[in-house]
């Protein structure tokens, strides 16, 4: 069998589809990222994008409270508790690394916040449904610890 044979079998797009597809991914601005801010921005806290001095560029970043929030998606974050997460079935050879990766780098990411002083909250794309639980999240995180 061919590699697009292979392709075809556990994928339902062409491998152009695909690429295309792929490329709409945003790194920042995201859905859910979007979401979260204007929960933020409604419960009255400000905050500044993407600090790029910041190890991991957090997603928000509330200098005065020295606390920084990521929104990740459970797809490239590996969000193994979530229900909607599923690990691709083709190019394992290409997405255990990437994934992997990432996870590392949010590992790594994190622990460098933490010994600089910053604390550090990690919204998921699934929990982002339960509006009132995230609300009630970010400002328990805000107003003291999580």
């Amino acid at each position: 069998m061919t590699a697009n044979a292979a392709h075809s079998r556990l994928d339902t797009l062409s491998p152009e589809q695909r690429s295309e597809r792929m490329s709409r991914v945003r790194a920042k601005d995201t859905k859910p990222e979007l979401i979260v801010r204007r929960l933020v921005w409604a419960l009255g806290y400000r905050y500044r994008l993407h600090n790029r001095k910041l190890p991991g560029c957090p997603d928000l970043v509330f200098s005065t409270h020295k606390k920084v929030i990521f929104v990740h998606g459970c797809f490239w974050h590996q969000h193994k508790a979530c229900k909607q997460y599923r690990m691709p079935q083709s190019r394992l050879d290409f997405w255990l690394p990437k994934l992997g990766s990432n996870m590392r780098r949010d590992r790594v990411n994190k622990t460098k916040l933490t010994k600089a002083g910053w604390d550090v909250l990690t919204l998921w794309e699934c929990e982002l449904k339960d509006r009132d639980s995230v609300s009630h999240r970010i400002v328990s995180f805000l107003e003291g610890g999580e």
